[in-house]
């Protein structure tokens, strides 16, 4: 079995309660919950429905502002282009993930939207003033990510979303890299939440989550069946409906639910600090050998993920070489031009990301396989 280091873009393994759920879904629940009266419906719907509760009880939201989504970029996109719908200016950092400045970039040119992108330092304080700064009469929405998805640098989104506040600006936070890993809650400032159900909170791949504190309407970018109101031609306006047109993914919101469950026994400060001495091993085991770069600063905070490149080898050649020898990390740009921009990385980095299940052993042990490309 290969040794997964790739846990950012999807978390492999999945713990055991996680397969037995959405196994149970498909036995169990066969249903189209929210679709009809008889018992295979509601059974359905009541499970969901418990899932709903899980997760809202678990970032600080009501149920009702839960909303299953395909993915996080599915989500960000429902919030981004449902929050600009009618204009105005949104503010960006230079970290964001394609799920966000893509979006973000397609309004801006059609000119629907005007954008900023505000610079990150390794200094919170610095940050900070970057939005600040950026901050316009009619600017409607600032979009940040929690943690970067190529270094793991962490930003301040709690100074940042207390900015929010207090300009009344929507604050859309991504969360993909920092869900399940740190402590995230919606209390935090955050208006509308964005993440993966697939990663640190370890669901199906296929799941992802839009929660929302119920501030700001948000203007469906989908339209379809949502189960109420079916006689009239207009969407339902109220959460979760008037975002979930068509068929809920069931085995995979189970899953999830289970997923959440999983970290909220463990905790989040337990998962952190095992995934963290992971890549603290890592890096202890790396930083010595000559030609490796590793793209972190010493002032800043990070979640567990570690980037980095090797001189003379790409990092396409250097990952399918360490692929050969067992292990798999993620090569290239990550779905992140203005990260890899700001890192100034033309050729883009190599990612190495653990999970819960990941030991320090195999650490070392893929620092040795580094060490033999390094004598190649």
């Amino acid at each position: 079995m290969p040794v997964n280091f790739d846990n950012a873009a999807t978390t492999f393994p999945k713990p055991e309660s996680v397969r037995r759920a959405a196994s149970a879904a498909v036995a169990q629940l066969g249903g189209n919950a929210g679709r009809g009266g008889h018992s295979l419906s509601m059974k359905s719907s009541a499970a969901v429905y418990s899932a709903r509760e899980t997760i809202a009880d678990f970032f600080g939201a009501q149920p009702e502002n839960v909303v299953f989504t395909l993915n996080c970029t599915h989500a960000l996109n429902m919030a981004i282009q449902g929050i600009m719908s009618d204009g105005g200016h949104m503010i960006i950092s230079c970290l964001e993930h394609n799920s966000s400045t893509r979006p973000a970039a397609t309004l801006a040119s059609s000119g629907k939207i005007s954008l900023s992108v505000a610079d990150v330092y390794p200094d919170d304080d610095m940050t900070v003033e970057s939005f600040r700064q950026l901050i316009r009469d009619d600017t409607k929405a600032i979009v940040c990510t929690l943690a970067s998805n190529v270094t793991g640098q962490i930003l301040p989104w709690k100074r940042i979303g207390k900015l929010c506040q207090k300009n009344d600006i929507c604050f859309i936070a991504d969360g993909a890299q920092a869900c399940g890993i740190v402590d995230v809650r919606m209390s935090d400032g955050i208006n509308i939440l964005c993440t993966a159900g697939h990663k640190g909170l370890y669901g199906l791949t296929g799941t992802g989550l839009l929660i929302s504190d119920g501030k700001y309407t948000i203007k469906p970018i989908i339209q379809g069946g949502t189960g109420t109101s079916s006689a009239d031609l207009s969407q339902p306006v109220l959460l979760p409906e008037a975002l979930e047109s068509g068929t809920l993914n069931i085995p995979g919101i189970m899953s999830l639910k289970a997923g959440v469950e999983f970290v909220s026994k463990i905790g989040t400060e337990k998962i952190y600090r095992h995934e963290n001495a992971v890549c603290s091993r890592f890096i202890s085991e790396t930083e010595r050998l000559p030609g490796v770069r590793i793209y972190r600063d010493i002032s800043a905070q990070y979640v567990p993920i570690v980037s980095f490149s090797i001189d003379g080898i790409s990092p396409e050649a250097a990952t399918a070489k360490l692929s050969e020898a067992g292990y798999c990390l993620r090569a290239g740009y990550h779905c992140a031009a203005l990260a890899h921009n700001y890192l100034g990385t033309e050729n883009g980095t190599i990612r190495f990301a653990p999970s819960i299940f990941s030991r320090e052993s195999d650490a070392a042990a893929l620092a040795g396989e580094i060490k033999k490309l390094l004598t190649k």
